[in-house]
């Protein structure tokens, strides 16, 4: 298994706001010195704009060196475009070593699920996991992407919606942030609400159900969007899962037998490191 990740990615961060360093500093310190996985480092992809522009409109790109911050929750940081093209270069390569048959993990900050066609929102820049998938379609293949952040992928839904060849779900709590997902869209984009305080074996029987419908679209490849705040010690949600419930989503991923990538969504107790192991042991059988 191949982790992607840039130490450049620590170089921003706004005090108090809880899409910071640590998140991936930690979590790069503790897969460096577990010793039950093997595992192979790299380095994101080049991201070309002609890339980028699948997804995302020439303004959405040009608003990204405009010195303003985006809304309450993206700021403006110097470089903050480059930081997140390097986000969607991970997915890239994620990408990448998936078509070789290799499981890969993309580690590195900002994240992408909420960043739609036109603007970044919700701590997120540019939409890695869609620029990627719009790449996996652009290379003739079918591509499904499972969304298990506790909240709504709203921006990759956006851009995939209606996309032939590609299908999208996310299983979210609601009501929540963005306040989106309460539908399907599209004919493609399949939509699992969950309330707050829902029981573990409800999510787990949510998940099943999303990843099944997905599998049912016959993909070629597999985009995992892998956020860690439905865990039960998350300051910004109210989900209930344990460790063990990110092992067994990491199994089922494995057990579907489609060739699959992750990436790093959201995540934001002193205990993302832990469960981003349990999700690779799950991943790795």
């Amino acid at each position: 298994m191949t982790i992607i990740t840039d130490p450049r990615c620590l170089e921003y961060r706004a005090t108090g706001h809880p899409e910071k360093p640590i998140r991936v500093q930690r979590t790069v310190e503790l897969l460096q010195s577990q010793k039950s996985l093997e595992l192979k480092w790299a380095e994101p992809a080049a991201v070309t704009d002609a890339q980028l522009l699948r997804a995302h409109s020439s303004a959405h790109l040009a608003l990204l060196a405009s010195g303003e911050d985006f809304d309450g929750d993206t700021p403006f940081f110097p470089g903050i475009g480059d930081h997140a093209r390097r986000g969607v270069g991970g997915a890239l390569k994620a990408l990448e070593l998936a078509r070789a048959g290799e499981p890969a993990f993309s580690l590195l900050r900002p994240p992408g699920h909420h960043a739609t066609r036109h603007h970044p929102m919700g701590f997120c820049y540019l939409g890695s996991m869609a620029v990627a998938a719009l790449e996996a379609q652009a290379q003739g293949l079918r591509v499904a992407v499972f969304d298990f952040d506790v909240h709504h992928g709203n921006g990759t839904e956006e851009i995939l919606a209606g996309v032939e060849g590609g299908a999208f779900a996310s299983v979210h709590q609601s009501p929540c942030y963005p306040g989106t997902g309460l539908a399907d869209v599209g004919g493609n984009c399949f939509n699992y609400p969950v309330a707050p305080g829902t029981t573990r074996e409800a999510w787990r029987a949510t998940f099943s159900r999303a990843l099944e419908r997905l599998l049912a679209t016959k993909p070629d490849v597999l985009g995992i969007s892998a956020g860690f705040d439905a865990y039960v010690k998350d300051p910004l949600a109210n989900g209930t899962l344990e460790r063990e419930d990110f092992l067994w989503l990491g199994q089922q991923v494995r057990a579907s037998g489609v060739p699959a990538f992750s990436i790093l969504e959201g995540g934001y107790s002193l205990d993302l490191p832990d469960l981003v192991l349990n999700y690779l042991l799950g991943l790795a059988g």
